[in-house]
């Protein structure tokens, strides 16, 4: 089958689009003919280094996907043949204390699928059924495809963790980045305020489209300052940030007093000032939050199967052309997701 693989870490140079073995379907999976998938900033990581990620070379890229079921066991009440699904990319282990709770993602032996073992940028991909859910009709592939990591991410973000509710505002980093976008989106969908931030004025531009309250220019404003200006002096509910930090200190002081933080990621670095002070006078909330529940899954795809939500995909490549989709995503130019279709 083609699929696209690194056989070391480097640029592009190290990827590969060509053949590798179909996968075998054991008990209990799925084998699905994938038609879309998506990037995401940790395909950039595993092909660049993939440090700290315990994983084996040659491996598939990919987290995102979305296919039809070729093949289940018999008897399989969930899934039959010729439905279209979207894959949920973690494996846990289902015994642990935190699968059994419903929290899998807090797996004491997590296995994402692109990063620990083989993902989703080929033609045939095998997946445990409980990992597989039915695509919403309103969505094509690439759209649904992009439901498995950045919106999930943003949804528990928005959701589970700050707990943002339709009277608030909140401020996003680095709006153009998929799951900033998301957040935007789910911010927007319950009727809340959204305040966005990029170094770039076509992205802030393109957020006040979808439906920004407010934009911030992190290139020629004090984002602290402007957030304040633009809330009347309160500050912000809740903040939304996946830059780590560059944008820490911005992000404290734009928060009100007994707001909260959430954050998925470290772009820009991971030993920000812990501003210790601000945080337990103002009593703020410091939250972490990676990718998302089949609970949380199952109610974004609903979402989307009701029309409510529609993800943004900023550019579509084919699957031999995963080189130039690394490329632009790596160029940081995107506004939305970066699809690929098989």
């Amino acid at each position: 089958m083609r699929a696209v693989f690194f056989t070391g870490h480097g640029g592009n140079e190290v990827v590969e689009v060509g053949e590798r073995p179909m996968p075998q379907r054991k008990s209990g999976q799925a084998l699905i003919r994938m038609r879309a998938s998506g990037l995401n900033r940790v395909d950039l990581y595993m092909r660049d280094s993939g440090a700290g990620i315990t994983h084996s070379i040659p491996q598939v890229m990919g987290l995102d996907g979305c296919g039809i079921v070729e093949e289940v066991d018999a008897g399989e009440r969930r899934l039959k043949v010729g439905q279209r699904v979207v894959v949920h990319p973690a494996l846990g282990c289902n015994r642990c204390e935190f699968c059994q709770r419903g929290e899998h993602v807090l797996c004491t032996s997590m296995k994402f699928m692109g990063e620990h073992c083989d993902g989703t940028w080929s033609q045939f991909v095998c997946a445990p059924v409980e990992n597989l859910f039915e695509a919403p009709d309103p969505l094509d592939d690439v759209e649904a495809a992009a439901l498995s990591c950045s919106y999930l991410t943003a949804w528990r973000m928005v959701f589970t963790k700050a707990q943002v509710k339709p009277w608030e505002t909140v401020l996003i980093f680095g709006i153009g980045g998929s799951v900033s976008l998301a957040a935007l989106q789910l911010v927007k969908m319950i009727g809340a305020r959204a305040i966005v931030t990029s170094r770039d004025a076509e992205k802030l531009e393109r957020a006040r489209a979808l439906g920004a309250d407010g934009v911030i220019n992190g290139a020629s404003e004090d984002i602290a300052k402007a957030a304040l200006a633009l809330t009347g002096g309160r500050g912000v509910d809740a903040v939304i940030e996946n830059v780590g930090e560059a944008v820490w200190p911005h992000a404290m002081k734009a928060l009100v007093r007994g707001g909260r933080i959430v954050t998925c990621g470290a772009t820009s670095g991971d030993a920000p000032s812990a501003d210790l002070r601000r945080l337990f006078i103002r009593q703020l909330q410091v939250m972490g939050s990676t990718h998302g529940t089949f609970a949380e899954f199952a109610a974004l795809i609903e979402v989307c199967r009701r029309g409510a939500l529609k993800p943004v995909i900023e550019s579509r490549f084919a699957l031999d052309e995963a080189h130039a989709a690394l490329d632009r995503l790596e160029s940081g130019v995107q506004c939305g997701k970066i699809g690929l279709q098989f």
